[in-house]
Parts: structure tokens; C-alpha cells; sequence
């Protein structure tokens, strides 16, 4: 598995940022703080989303953005994959818009299915890419610093082995299942046996034939008592009928007589409504006597010479056609009156503005005279600095006189000075070394004529070349020293020299500078004197513009003072208008008044011929119900004949006689006998129940037999498969410890070749112990803070080299990831951490990306990416550098 591309928009402290990762080694570079780490993050993040962070969501997105994209580009397995990731933040809250997976198989869509996606391909969650792939910064020592039972969960999960004892605790689990349930089952088969026996001992089916003869002997005399009930009833169901019958005909001689006096009640009523009805229809004669009145006076006071509808509704066209006339007058005057009424006001808005525009054209004209004063008095200062200025020049131009070069070029002149200084110290040197030699030559010469003979061989030293040379020696020494005194001479001239050269390199300098202050005052001199004129200029400009608008506001006032004028004259007839629709009013009044009274005439005429028509409806009404009443009297004289009191007394009888021989039966002798039969019936059914269960749980009984011996032949198999489970664990733990500790070992030689540690232990619970040459057992922790994050990083690689080399055969392993693995390292340890990374490289793994600005691994890296942020936008950029320069990369940092 490698990445291809990472591409990143409002990220941390990137803006817009984008990177091709290609295979090899490739060195992210940069200045603390610029973001470097943040560029592997945002990978680990596209990869497995919230898990892969520290803090929250919000923190990704950068400061002051609302939303934040990562897309990440990998290939895994001979497929191309593309991984999408948009955060949005709202309010003081972030979440995920938008997470997609698009690969060779379809496209995944949500956070969670895409994370569980990705551990699926690269059989790993965000803790094992961190524990295996990833050293992110400052966790260099992370598996060291674990304690044993941590480090052995660590790795077991990065090499599977977490699976087995998930699947040894599941199947522990079982068994203590199956337990449990086999203890159930068989403390309920005891119970079972139990029940049975006690049902055996209790003679079940003599008990229910007993019973049973006792029933029948009990139906047989409920059913006698009900046959002389049921006679009983029907005696009493024939007197009940003969008195319902006469009963029924004294309920119909009630009605009747009932009816005849509701019948009789309404005549009286309705003939007195009729006498209330005649009352009214003589008031309403009045009140239209009234109203005729009424109308009479009404159209007197109108120009009607009749009260008809046609002649009210001609009125009334002819009013409202006037009432249009005005109305159309009246807008138009209206319209006229706020359109000159607001000319004036627009004028006069107007001349006021013209006169505050005067008024601001004057302070401005103002405003450019105290410019221009400023100005004058500016340039006048800025000419005797100018001044001042050439007159420094020209004292510097005649030290320049006399001095062995022009101005210019005295630098030239400092550095063959320096340079005649340093021959000459050299040559010093080197005569004072000659100078001393010598004399040392001359000095054992001399101890050696001294002596007379050789402090070796004892042989006499007259004659000898030592001896003869001491001349020679002396005149060396001689020519020596005054060659040295002549140097020295040099050297203090030379010295002197270059402080002269020094101070033209000083002046040089300051006339460099001086001309420079020369130049920018000129053009600040010519900015003032553009200044001045312009503003002098604008002020004549801006105060003849003032008198202008003044000339303007007054012609403006002039022409407002007419159009309020006209405006007053328009008001006018507006009034007139208004007074003129008044008087319409009260003449549409006048017309709406007869026209009422002419109405309420009409409703009164109607509401009389109602009265009336009810008048004569309630007649008709009172001579039909007194026909029925002559009816209803011959049907009650019918009824009273019909009534037998003699019969009515024999059926009484009758029946209270029934009705106490069925008090007694349905009172005391049927419930008596029923509780009987109801008991009996209980206790056989409890009998043939008792029966029932016994079959039920000898059923039971068999069934829970059966399921006993399949729980314990179940018990025996998943105890085996746990003991399977943990002994396979165990077996493969040991093999890959061994050949961890292989690995370990392997790496281990490489990065402490030829130092005083010889091997490293692995045991089969991962602990490490490390062993010095002489034999002595060290813990890791007890290594120094460089060694010890060197150790770690080799337990890391090792860890990588045996999850590519041992699932599968080759697993899809994604990039190693070193984030500032050379913080605790010094410079010998960083040579052996670039060993390192090249035996990985070696080994196959396609991809190493390493954050960090060490020089050796800048050195080392096939491809150099560099980030740097913005001071100004605090935003961060990256930029690979394909032909890296150590000596200017590590300067730039």
C-alpha cells in the first residue's frame, strides 16, 4: 500500500496544498511550527477520520474557515483508491459533510463504513497504524516505556493474535455458558423425578371413578327441579300475560284521555295567539299610516317629485355622476398642490445643499492653504538639510584627496590590504618557527662543544660537523632574527594600513549613505514643491467654485418662494372641492333616508300579510284538532267498557304463587345442588389435571434427559476448543517472538555494530532485555534517551519487517511514518538511524516518509519536500525540491 497523492483546503494551518508522494525516501523539511507533522496527520486523518485525532473535529479546520477538504490517493493491492473527507463547522460544532471512499470494488459512503473499510484492507485500526507504521512525534518511546502486558496487547493485535484470545474468551465464555445451563437442566430433571414419584403415590384413577358416580347421581335431580321449574314459569308467564294485557288497555285509556286534554289545551292556546295576531295586524295599520307620513316630509327636502325606486336611483346616478366629476377635479388639484408643493421643498433642499457645498469648498480651500503653508515651511527645512548633506560629501570627497584610491573603491583597497596582512603574519610565522629551530640547533652545538665529547658514544666532538657548524648556526639565527624584525615591521605597517583602509571603507560608507538621503530628499523637495502649487492652486480653484454654488443656492430659494405661491393658490380650490363633495353628502343622505323609509314601508306591509295568513292558518288548525277531539272521546267510553277486574284479580294470584315456588327452586334447592356439581366437577377436573401433568412431565422427563446428555458432550467440546485456542495462541506467540527477535537482533546489529552491547532478548510475554558484551543484563529504560529512542525505532522496524514478511506472505502494509524521529538523537545515533532507513529500503518497503531537518537524512533522501508558512496570513505551503542542497536546505531552516 503506498500514497500517490494528498491534496488539502482550509486544514490546520494550510489554505491550498497539494503533493504527489512518490515511492523511496522522502524528507519533509521546514522551520518549527510550520506544519510539517500536520501533513502526515491530514493523511492518517483521511484515512481512519475522528479516530486518527487527539482532539475534535473543530481542531482540523483552520482558523476563521467554516469548512475544511482532505483527499488522500493510495494504491493497495494492484488498485487505485481515493479517499474523501469535507468537515463543516457550525456554530461551536463540526461534523462531517461529507466522507467517500471510491475504489476498484464501488464507492463507500459515511464516516464509520469507510473507516471500517480501511482497517478491513490494511487489517489494521488507527491504534495499530500508529503502534506499527506510524511514529508520530514525541512518541518515539512509546512501546519501551509500555509496560509488558501493554506491549504484548500491542503487538498481538498488530500480528492477529488478538483474534485467538478474542476467540479462546468467547469460547471460555461458552463453557461457563454451557455450564450454567447444564447445572440448570439437571437441577430441574431432579426436580421432575421427584413430582413424578409423588404423583404415582397418589392413586389418581380410582379417585376420578369415585367421583365421577357422585356426578351423576347430582345431574340427575338438578334436572328434575329444573322440569318443575320450567312448569313453574310458564303458569307464571300466563298469569303475567292476562295482567300485561289489562294493564296494556288501561295505558290506551290514559293516552287517550292524556290526548283529549292536550287537544283541548291547544285550541285555548292557538285561539288566543289568534286574538294576539289580530292586536298586531291594527298596530301595523298605525305605524304605515306613519311612515306614509314620514316619506312625505323626506322627499320635501329632496329634489324627488316622487318616492319610486326609478325616480331614487335617476337621483342617485345623477349625484354620483357629479360626485365623479369633483372627485377627477379634486385629485388632479391635489396632484398639483403636492407637486408644486415639493418642487419648493426641492428647491429649497437644494439651495441649502448648494450653500453647506459652498460652505465645505471654503474650509477645504482653507485646508490647502494650511497644506501649502505646511509645505513652504517643510521645504524650506528639507533644502538646508540638502545643504548640510553635500557640504559631509564634500568633506569625505577631500579625505578622499589625499587617500591611495577614489572613492568607490576602498572596499578593493580593505581587502588587499587584509590580504598583504595575512601573507605577512604567515611569513612571520613561519620565520619565527625557522628562528626557533634554529637557535634550538644552535643551543645543542653548543651544549656538545661544552661537553668535549658525545654523551652517546663518548667519542671526542673536535672536528665533528655539529661542532664545526656552530658558526653557520649563529649566522642563521642572526639572519633570522632580522628577517623576523623586518616582518614585524611589515606586519605593525600593514596593520595600519588596514585600520586607514578601514576608515575610507567607514566613509565610503557614510558618503554611500549620505548620497542615498541626498536622493530621497530631493524627491521629497520636489514632492513639496509639487504640493505647494497644487494646493495653492485648488484653494483659488475651490473658493471661486464656493462663490459659484452660493450664485446658484440664491436663484434656487428665488424659484422655491414661486412654487409654494402656486402651491397655496392650488390648496385653495382643493378646499373648495372638498366643501363641494360635502354638500353631495348630505344630499346622498337625504336620497338613503327615503329610500330606508321607502323600504321599511314595504317591510311592514309584508309582515301584516304574514300576521294575517297565520291568523287564518291557526283557524283552519283549531277545527281540525276539534273534529279529532269528538274521536278521541268516543274511543275513551270504548275503553272503559273493555276493563275485566275479576280476571285481573285471578291472574294475580296465579302468579305469586309461581313466583314463590321459583324463589324457593332458583334460591335454595338449584344453587345447592349446582355448588354440588360444580365441586365435583372441579375436583375431577383436578384429578384428570393432576393426570394430564403427569404425562407432561414424564414427557419432560425424557426430553431433559436427552438435552442433559447433549450439554454435557457440548461442555467437552468447547472445552477443548478453548484449551485449542490458548495453546495455538501460545505456539504462534513463541514463533513470532522467535522471529521477532530475529528481526530484532538483525536491526539490532546494524545500528550497534562494534558498541558494547552484543544481543537482545525477547521472551514470550515481549519483554526486552538488552545484553552488554561482558554478559550484564540491561532493561531498555536504562539505555541513554538516545539510545533508548534508537532501540524503539529499531523495535519498530522490526515489528513492520514481520507483519510484511509474515501475513500472508506479504501484507498490505502502508507507508512507515517517521515524524521527528531524530528529536533525542545526537550525531552518531542519526548515522545509525540513516542505516537504518536504508536496510528498510533494502528490504522492500516501497515508501518511508520521515518530518524532520536533520542534515544526514536530508542527505539520505531520495525526495525533499519543504513547508513553509506565510508570516503575514500564518498559512502554510509545500514544495518538493527535486535536486536538494544540503548546505542551502539546512540554512533556509
Amino acid at each position: 500500500m503506498r500514497f500517490t497523492h494528498v491534496a488539502l483546503r482550509n486544514f490546520k494551518p494550510y489554505d491550498d496544498a497539494e503533493l504527489d508522494v512518490r515511492d523511496g525516501v522522502t524528507v519533509i523539511h521546514g522551520v518549527n511550527g510550520s506544519g510539517k507533522s500536520s501533513l502526515l496527520e491530514a493523511c492518517f486523518f483521511a484515512l481512519y477520520g475522528s479516530k486518527a485525532l487527539s482532539g475534535t473535529l473543530e481542531d482540523v479546520v483552520t482558523t476563521g474557515e467554516d469548512d475544511a477538504e482532505i483527499e488522500l490517493e493510495f494504491v493497495h493491492d494492484g488498485g487505485t483508491y481515493r479517499i474523501e473527507r469535507r468537515i463543516r463547522v457550525s456554530g461551536d460544532r463540526a461534523t462531517t459533510a461529507k466522507c467517500v471512499l471510491e475504489g476498484p470494488d464501488g464507492t463507500v459512503e459515511g464516516a464509520r463504513d469507510v473507516r471500517r473499510h480501511v482497517a478491513s484492507l490494511l487489517r489494521m485500526d488507527a491504534e495499530a497504524f500508529v503502534n506499527c507504521a506510524y511514529v508520530q512525534q514525541g512518541e518515539v518511546n512509546k512501546l519501551i516505556n509500555a509496560s509488558p502486558s501493554q506491549r504484548q496487547d500491542m503487538i498481538d493485535d498488530l500480528l492477529q493474535l488478538g483474534k485467538l484470545e478474542e476467540y479462546r474468551e468467547r469460547a471460555g465464555n461458552a463453557r461457563l455458558g454451557v455450564e450454567d445451563v447444564l447445572t440448570s437442566k439437571r437441577s430441574v430433571l431432579d426436580d421432575i423425578e421427584s413430582q413424578i414419584a409423588a404423583k404415582e403415590d397418589e392413586d389418581l384413577h380410582a379417585r376420578l371413578n369415585a367421583l365421577e358416580s357422585d356426578l351423576a347421581e347430582v345431574d340427575e335431580k338438578v334436572s328434575n327441579y329444573e322440569a318443575q321449574r320450567d312448569k313453574a314459569k310458564s303458569t307464571l308467564d300466563a298469569a303475567q300475560s292476562t295482567l300485561d294485557e289489562h294493564a296494556e288497555k288501561r295505558e290506551r285509556l290514559s293516552e287517550v284521555e292524556s290526548a283529549i286534554e292536550e287537544l283541548q289545551s291547544k285550541v285555548s292556546e292557538d285561539e288566543a295567539e289568534r286574538d294576539t295576531l289580530t292586536d298586531r295586524i291594527r298596530e301595523l295599520d298605525a305605524k304605515l299610516d306613519e311612515l306614509d307620513d314620514d316619506i312625505e316630509s323626506a322627499v320635501a327636502e329632496t329634489d324627488l317629485d316622487e318616492a319610486s325606486d326609478d325616480a331614487i336611483d335617476a337621483r342617485r346616478d345623477t349625484l354620483a355622476e357629479r360626485e365623479s366629476e369633483i372627485r377627477e377635479e379634486l385629485s388632479e388639484s391635489r396632484q398639483r398642490a403636492q407637486a408644486l408643493r415639493t418642487q419648493a421643498e426641492r428647491l429649497e433642499e437644494r439651495a441649502t445643499d448648494l450653500e453647506s457645498r459652498a460652505e465645505e469648498k471654503r474650509e477645504a480651500a482653507d485646508a490647502d492653504e494650511s497644506t501649502a503653508d505646511e509645505a513652504a515651511t517643510e521645504l524650506e527645512s528639507f533644502r538646508e538639510k540638502r545643504a548640510d548633506i553635500e557640504s559631509s560629501i564634500a568633506d569625505i570627497d577631500e579625505q578622499f584627496a589625499d587617500a591611495p584610491v577614489e572613492r568607490g573603491s576602498a572596499a578593493a583597497l580593505l581587502d588587499e590590504r587584509r590580504t598583504e596582512r595575512s601573507e605577512a603574519r604567515e611569513s612571520l610565522a613561519e620565520t619565527e618557527t625557522e628562528l626557533k629551530n634554529a637557535r634550538e640547533r644552535l643551543t645543542e652545538a653548543e651544549e656538545l662543544r661544552d661537553a668535549g665529547k658525545c654523551p652517546e658514544c663518548g667519542q671526542p666532538v673536535d672536528g665533528s660537523p655539529h661542532v664545526d657548524a656552530i658558526d653557520d648556526r649563529e649566522a642563521d639565527v642572526e639572519s633570522l632574527e632580522a628577517e623576523r624584525d623586518e616582518l614585524e615591521s611589515t606586519v605593525e605597517s600593514l596593520d595600519a594600513a588596514v585600520e586607514a583602509a578601514e576608515r575610507l571603507v567607514e566613509l565610503e560608507t557614510r558618503a554611500d549613505s549620505l548620497t542615498d538621503s541626498l536622493s530621497h530628499l530631493d524627491d521629497r523637495i520636489e514632492d513639496r514643491e509639487k504640493t505647494l502649487e497644487s494646493r495653492r492652486e485648488a484653494a483659488t480653484e475651490k473658493r471661486e467654485t464656493a462663490d459659484e454654488l452660493d450664485a446658484e443656492a440664491s436663484e434656487k430659494r428665488e424659484a422655491a418662494t414661486t412654487q409654494a405661491e402656486r402651491a397655496d393658490t392650488v390648496e385653495a380650490t382643493v378646499e373648495d372641492l372638498e366643501a363641494d363633495l360635502d354638500a353631495l353628502e348630505t344630499r346622498r343622505e337625504r336620497l338613503d333616508r327615503v329610500e330606508s323609509l321607502v323600504e321599511t314601508r314595504a317591510d311592514t306591509v309584508d309582515t301584516q300579510e304574514r300576521l294575517r295568513e297565520r291568523r287564518e292558518t291557526l283557524a283552519e288548525v283549531n277545527d281540525e284538532r276539534r273534529e279529532h277531539l269528538t274521536e278521541r272521546r268516543n274511543r275513551r267510553a270504548e275503553l272503559r267498557e273493555a276493563v275485566d277486574e275479576a280476571a285481573v284479580e285471578s291472574a294475580k294470584k296465579r302468579k305469586q304463587n309461581a313466583e314463590a315456588y321459583l324463589e324457593k327452586v332458583e334460591t335454595e334447592v338449584l344453587p345447592k345442588l349446582r355448588d354440588q356439581r360444580d365441586d365435583l366437577q372441579s375436583r375431577i377436573g383436578g384429578v384428570q389435571s393432576d393426570l394430564e401433568r403427569l404425562d407432561e412431565l414424564r414427557e419432560r422427563r425424557d426430553a431433559l434427559a436427552e438435552r442433559v446428555g447433549a450439554l454435557e458432550s457440548l461442555h467437552d467440546e468447547v472445552s477443548t476448543l478453548e484449551s485449542t485456542y490458548g495453546d495455538l495462541r501460545a505456539d504462534l506467540r513463541q514463533r513470532n517472538v522467535e522471529v521477532l527477535e530475529r528481526m530484532l537482533n538483525e536491526t539490532f546489529d546494524l545500528v550497534y555494530a562494534n558498541d558494547a552491547y552484543s544481543r537482545i532478548r525477547l521472551d514470550g510475554e515481549y519483554g526486552l532485555t538488552v545484553f552488554q558484551k561482558d554478559g550484564t543484563a540491561l532493561d531498555p529504560e536504562q539505555l541513554s534517551g538516545g539510545e533508548r529512542a534508537l532501540f524503539n525505532l529499531s523495535l519498530r522496524c522490526a515489528i513492520y519487517r514481520l507483519l510484511a514478511e509474515g501475513i500472508d506472505g506479504a501484507a498490505p502494509l502502508p507507508p512507515l511514518i517517521l515524524d521527528e524521529p531524530t528529536v533525542f538523537l545526537d550525531t552518531g545515533h542519526v548515522s545509525r538511524l540513516v542505516d537504518l532507513v536504508e536496510d528498510m529500503q533494502s528490504r522492500g518497503v516501497k515508501q518511508i516518509l520521515i518530518v524532520s531537518h536533520d542534515d544526514e537524512l536530508v542527505g539520505a533522501a531520495d525526495d525533499l519536500v519543504r513547508v513553509e508558512k506565510n508570516p503575514t496570513t500564518n498559512r502554510s505551503t509545500v514544495e518538493r525540491t527535486d535536486a536538494p542542497d544540503i548546505a542551502s536546505v539546512l540554512a533556509d531552516d
